[in-house]
């Protein structure tokens, strides 16, 4: 039976590729290298700010191996999301990083690029038309939100991906705007008859590099044919298990059994996960049930302010034990001072790490009194200038607030930095979240090819 390769170096471009692993790798013979590039685990600051989700020193580093590899056996390099939110800006910041490290190596590459920019016009129409639904818990979209975004764009699925493979077979490098994570695998797979219940399944698990072996690890192969695949991690410390493979399900997921996703749901109902050898899992048995609407999700970002933060700790059990009546007691000396406290305008956020700083009120251990904590607060305003003046005076009223019991007259709070208050600058939010029906699944999404010389 016909069997392809597909070898992902790191979960994420510009994490740090093992070098050794990789080319431990490229001597199996993948057919193709695919590497994300992108995420909204960060937060919507990508999107709305043009940042990358790595520094340019951490893109070229892993570049200058990935692309060595490519060179020298003229395998096939796909990675999606580029520079983080996947903008058309920073497609083009990626092809100008590839060509820098294409020159320093010698090589040269044919490079598909696919961009996911989408006009707001497009957008509004679909609003318009009754053609855009929130995505989980997002609120219905309004036409204020669509006109602030800075930046939106679409999140392609397969299609657009597999159409350049198959119209494009000569290129090197195939750099993606936004992606759905495990568009590229399946896109490839696509091209191959394989089945999609394994293809979105392996894509699902094989876009996270190795986090589904023990120890998580970083460099994978998936060895993939038409009834199943098989996962193996490449460092040699680290094994793939049924249990660690199916745990992975869990990962980022509502729910372990079915996963929607562009054009249908998968089901991993009767997925079935055999210990291969002992490092080696197979899985076979997923099936993927098209939806009679195709919908792509539609991101976008808009400012909402300035932010200023201060940091440090509390060891007193007294203050600990009613620290949310202390807090509160701040938040109203606070109101008293600033009219943009009492309008809503500047919203402040205490964090208390040592409790519920991780899940907030859902922390089932919520009322213990730990011995410290650590207590990080955040205000966000219009300006700079008006975050940071209600952020000094929320760290002065923690640190010298009077509370019941109160045994001593020093500052209630140790505070690690200096300056103490910290301008994080703008803050963004997810302007746009939701999906929009299409009929076409790589319309929105145009292809440009280059030679990188």
């Amino acid at each position: 039976m016909e069997e392809y390769r597909i070898l992902t170096p790191q979960g994420m471009l510009g994490y740090g590729v093992p070098e050794e692993d990789f080319w431990r790798g490229m001597g199996a013979k993948p057919d193709v290298i695919i590497m994300d590039g992108g995420s909204t685990d960060p937060g919507p600051y990508l999107l709305g700010l043009g940042k990358t989700i790595v520094s340019r020193q951490g893109y070229l580093r892993d570049l200058r191996i990935v692309l060595e590899g490519v060179g020298r056996h003229r395998v096939p390099l796909i990675v999606t999301s580029a520079g983080g939110a996947g903008t058309n800006a920073q497609v083009e910041t990626m092809i100008e990083l590839i060509r820098e490290v294409a020159a320093e190596l010698g090589h040269s590459f044919k490079l598909a690029a696919i961009y996911s920019d989408i006009e707001k016009a497009v957008v509004l129409d679909s609003l318009a038309g009754g053609r855009i639904i929130p995505c989980a818990s997002a609120p219905p979209l309004n036409r204020e939100d669509v006109e602030t975004s800075t930046n939106i764009v679409a999140q392609m699925g397969a299609e657009p991906i597999a159409t350049v493979l198959t119209e494009h077979p000569d290129v090197d490098i195939i750099l993606t705007g936004r992606s759905y994570d495990p568009a590229p695998f399946a896109a490839f797979c696509a091209t191959k008859g394989i089945d999609p219940g394994l293809y979105w399944h392996l894509g699902k698990i094989a876009e996270c590099g190795a986090l589904c072996a023990e120890p998580k690890g970083k460099a994978i192969m998936v060895t993939v044919r038409k009834d199943s695949f098989d996962l193996e991690p490449l460092a040699p410390n680290a094994r793939c298990t049924p249990i660690s493979v199916a745990a992975h399900t869990l990962y980022e997921k509502s729910r372990p059994d079915l996963l929607a996703g562009p054009g249908g749901v998968l089901d991993l109902t009767n997925s079935r996960y055999e210990q291969l050898t002992d490092r080696i899992v197979r899985v076979r048995g997923s099936e993927f049930i098209p939806s009679d609407t195709y919908q792509v999700k539609v991101e976008g970002a808009a400012p909402c302010g300035f932010r200023s933060t201060f940091i440090g700790g509390i060891r007193d059990p007294i203050l600990i034990g009613q620290i949310d009546r202390f807090l509160a007691s701040v938040r109203e000396e606070l109101a008293v001072l600033f009219s943009e406290v009492r309008d809503g305008d500047a919203q402040i956020h205490f964090h208390v790490y040592g409790r519920d700083g991780v899940m907030g009120p859902s922390e089932p251990l919520r009322d213990h009194v730990p011995h410290e904590i650590g207590l990080l607060g955040e205000v966000t305003a219009a300006t700079q200038e008006m975050a940071t003046a209600i952020c000094t005076m929320a760290r002065i009223w923690t640190l010298h607030l009077s509370y019941p019991g109160q045994m001593a007259t020093a500052g209630n709070f140790a505070i690690p930095l200096n300056p103490p208050d910290n301008e994080i600058g703008q803050v963004c939010r997810f302007s746009i979240y939701h999906l929009m029906d299409v009929d076409d699944p790589t319309s929105l999404f145009p292809v440009k090819t280059m030679d990188i010389v």
